[in-house]
């Protein structure tokens, strides 16, 4: 037999291993699916605006009257300050949580067939939607920011604690949109999806550090609140947001519970999105 050409050494070590030519075909899936959704936020930018209005009226009614309540403690914080990055995560929550409606346009409309036809794997499809939910609670948390410089808010500019906070958003907003989409693929039907949404929605809230401190809570109701992610997501906004801002949990633990929880729901949806066209 021939011996093999030395030359062609250098040719073999420029194949892709077959792992990262994996890796990089499934990011490619998952940016796929973003990038339809994205496009659809695209040609409605009206949606953007109306979602808006909410964390306006939270901070400048709400926000202003509960900030002449003398009793509310939040420590060393002006009440507008602790309220602000409670209304940014509320602004996220209500994006997300009825984002799983899609998902029953899209079976009722036939694109959920080509989803399931095509050959990206479940969890790039469930991930795909969560990076397009993340980037709608970025521009809410653009209108919060810009809304919070405008009445005195001592907003952290940092450009480390800016990445946090996007951080922290994109995993709060991929994290309840799972959640959506897991619920959406159970029920099935629009009627149903948005009176559980509705009904989710203000318990998944007021059972949070979102406009009220823990302390203030009865001891039944904060032991609700230590397994709600949003109380996570809230206290690492807390901190990263604010100048005077001081996460009780730390961040480290704040990202660990917002990580845990969005791959467990990622592995469920993954699960419960396979048999939604049935």
């Amino acid at each position: 037999m021939p011996k093999s050409d030395a030359r062609d050494a250098p040719l073999a070590s420029t194949v892709e291993p077959p792992r990262a030519q994996r890796l990089r075909d499934y990011a490619t899936q998952v940016l796929a699916v973003a990038g339809a959704d994205v496009t659809k936020l695209r040609h409605d930018p009206m949606e953007l605006l109306t979602r808006a209005v909410q964390p306006v009226l939270w901070l400048l009614l709400f926000g202003e009257v509960m900030a002449q309540v003398r009793g509310l403690s939040t420590g060393d914080l002006h009440y507008l300050d602790f309220l602000s990055a409670g209304i940014l995560a509320q602004s996220v929550l209500f994006v997300a949580i009825f984002y799983g409606i899609s998902a029953i346009w899209e079976r009722d409309l036939g694109v959920l067939h080509r989803y399931l036809v095509s050959p990206a794997p479940r969890s790039a499809l469930v991930i795909g939607k969560a990076i397009s939910a993340s980037v709608r609670g970025l521009s809410q948390a653009l209108i919060v920011y810009l809304l919070a410089l405008l009445i005195g808010v001592g907003i952290d500019l940092n450009p480390l604690h800016v990445i946090g906070v996007v951080a922290i958003i994109a995993l709060g907003a991929g994290l309840f949109a799972t959640l959506s989409l897991i619920i959406a693929c159970i029920v099935k039907t629009r009627e149903r999806f948005m009176g559980i949404g509705q009904v989710l929605t203000m318990p998944i809230f007021f059972a949070s550090n979102a406009i009220y401190p823990l302390s203030l809570m009865p001891a039944w109701l904060r032991a609700v609140s230590q397994v709600n992610p949003l109380t996570y997501e809230v206290d690492a906004l807390r901190d990263l947001m604010l100048i005077n801002g001081v996460a009780q949990y730390g961040l480290l633990t704040d990202f660990g519970v917002l990580i845990a929880v969005s791959a467990l729901l990622t592995a469920i949806g993954a699960r419960t999105y396979a048999r939604m066209a049935y």
